[in-house]
């Protein structure tokens, strides 16, 4: 039982780590641009005739 009186506060304090590390992030800006990089790896940007991986340069 008397491990209660120690693993309840310890629980709160780690919620409210979480909470605030959330709101940190939030701040910081790293949900603007959420569907940005998912779209970005598609765009195919780079120079067909640059050397690449396999091409034996």
């Amino acid at each position: 039982m008397n491990i209660i009186f120690l693993l309840a506060p310890f629980s709160v304090a780690l919620g409210l780590l979480a909470v605030v590390a959330f709101v940190w992030t939030l701040r910081a800006g790293q949900y603007d641009d959420v569907k940005g990089a998912a779209e970005r790896i598609l765009i195919d940007d780079e120079d067909p005739d640059a050397p690449g991986i396999g091409d034996g340069r």
